[in-house]
């Protein structure tokens, strides 16, 4: 690591040979003013970041970092102010390019399905403090997946460069699949409704006409949201809540989730009931449980309780209503949307044991002919189980759905999704049913960051006219993609280097001049 000095709260010195120009970098945190001592080397790569040089080297002097409470630092990464979570970033970064912090060697681990808080994290992750996340635990990539919008793509892809982690960033949500109107998928109970993934967006702007089908897919959220709320509102009373006043404010951008919703009638029934006894013996009237059921699912602060939004937000309860072809957008339109932002729709399968994915291959022949270019499993959900009979069916269909995808040369996007407190904020890639997957699992991150990284420096990602004529298949398109996720590191720097490259090149050409890259 090149050494590192610090003169003021934001301004530093980095003294860098020539020859460093050629290999990673450490993160330089921004807006900051940064001085390079190695002449055209420094120049390049403070043009390339914006930095300012010195005139007089002589009017500068190297001090001593200053250090941070580290644990408060990294919770301000989930304050709802983006400001509040750049600064803390900044001071984060600038302590482990200092020596302050140690972060791990990267690993090959990667969580490609992250929820961040603007859908719900259970861990209050925002995409800054996920990136960060990423960085101390030395995974190879990160991505983010929010319910119904993309809100948190610019700040993903902006804190994975400063942290130089590999980044990518995409969006969930459901969609109507009319050719399965009468067999269940992947929500359950809801015939014809599957959870559907764009991945690889590169902005949060939506041009239009087609942020018609995003506005549409915020607004029927909201509106499922606010007739839940008012159909729970009349099972509950007195215990009742207002949208706009109790749920909108946890959340960062007005994106609310059933879990937020869960929050604020927990609040809501604490401060109506302020003596446990009396708050449990509320809930298990409410919810036809015993008291002792509620006692374990309730803590001692507001969260999201899963008894509570089983009872009376799912199938059977007070809140839900059954889904129609209206309720949602067709798979057909949200699809032709992904693509038109120059991203990848990615096709959603759970566990095999639904009718509809039961007949898998018809699955995804309909998806690929939707446009669909990936597939996304969240292995957690397919081999943690005691019962070893269970454990044997799902791994097996784990194995059977990921045979079949490398078949058809369709990428995999895994991860955990952590919208619920617990899940792992990793899979175990070295438990025995997943470890003959790992290799499949990292190579669609590469795939995922080497397309994120050409549209973003190029505008040459999977969706681009260069990539349908140079690349017309999806096992070479695939191919590229992984190979270019591989030879270029993650950071702005890398990415200001291949901008440089030209559009002019074939894939062949441009695999090697990134070659250079690694020298």
């Amino acid at each position: 690591m090149p050494p590192l000095g610090k003169i003021s709260q934001l301004v530093y010195i980095i003294d860098i040979p020539e020859t460093i120009f050629k290999c990673d970098l450490p993160p330089i945190p921004g807006p900051c003013i940064v001085y390079f001592t190695a002449g055209a080397a420094g120049k390049m790569i403070s043009a390339a970041m914006g930095c300012s040089l010195p005139t007089k080297r002589a009017e500068l002097r190297t001090g001593v970092a200053v250090s941070i409470d580290v644990e408060k630092t990294k919770e301000r990464l989930k304050d709802l102010d983006l400001q509040v979570r750049t600064r803390a970033l900044q001071e984060l970064v600038a302590s482990w390019c200092a020596g302050e912090i140690n972060c791990p060697p990267e690993r090959e681990v990667a969580n490609l399905h992250c929820h961040t808080f603007f859908s719900y994290n259970g861990y209050g992750h925002s995409p800054t403090s996920l990136a960060w996340l990423a960085r101390e635990m030395g995974w190879h990539a990160l991505a983010t997946m929010d319910f119904d919008v993309l809100d948190g793509v610019d700040e993903t892809l902006d804190a994975c460069d400063r942290v130089a982690i590999r980044g990518a960033a995409g969006m969930e949500t459901r969609v109507y699949l009319p050719e399965f109107a009468a067999r269940e998928i992947t929500s359950p109970g809801e015939p014809g409704v599957t959870y559907q993934i764009g991945a690889g967006f590169t902005q949060s702007y939506i041009p239009p006409p087609v942020d018609q089908v995003f506005n549409q897919m915020r607004q029927q959220a909201a509106q499922r949201n606010r007739d839940i709320v008012e159909r729970v509102n009349a099972y509950l009373d007195p215990v009742m809540i207002r949208y706009e006043r109790d749920v909108l404010p946890l959340t960062p951008a007005g994106n609310a989730t059933e879990r937020h919703i869960l929050v604020a009638y927990d609040v809501a029934a604490r401060e109506y009931l302020p003596h446990r006894q009396a708050l449990l013996e509320f809930w298990a009237n409410k919810l036809e449980v015993e008291i002792a059921q509620v006692d374990a699912a309730i803590g001692d602060v507001p969260a999201p309780s899963e008894l509570i939004r089983t009872k009376l937000m799912k199938r059977g309860g007070v809140g839900y209503v059954q889904p129609g072809p209206d309720t949602f957008p067709l798979a057909a339109d949200v699809n032709q949307a992904i693509i038109s932002c120059g991203a990848i729709p990615v096709v959603a399968w759970v566990d095999g044991a639904s009718e509809g994915e039961k007949d898998i291959e018809e699955l995804l022949a309909l998806h690929l002919n939707l446009g669909a270019g990936a597939v996304t499993i969240i292995p957690e959900r397919n081999w943690r189980f005691r019962d070893p009979e269970v454990r044997e069916l799902k791994v097996r269909n784990l194995h059977a759905v990921v045979e079949l995808v490398r078949a058809l040369d369709l990428p995999i996007i895994a991860g955990t999704e952590m919208n619920k407190a617990g899940q792992p904020l990793l899979d175990d890639l070295d438990a025995e049913p997943l470890r003959p997957l790992r290799q499949d699992f990292i190579a669609g991150a590469d795939f995922l960051y080497g397309h994120t990284l050409m549209q973003r420096a190029l505008g040459m990602g999977y969706q681009s006219g260069w990539a349908q004529e140079h690349l017309p298949s999806r096992k070479e398109r695939n191919a590229f993609y992984v190979a270019v996720g591989r030879l270029v590191p993650p950071g702005r720097l890398p990415r200001a280097r291949l901008a440089r490259v030209g559009v002019s090149k074939g894939p062949d050409e441009m695999l090697a001049s990134l070659e250079r890259f690694r020298r």
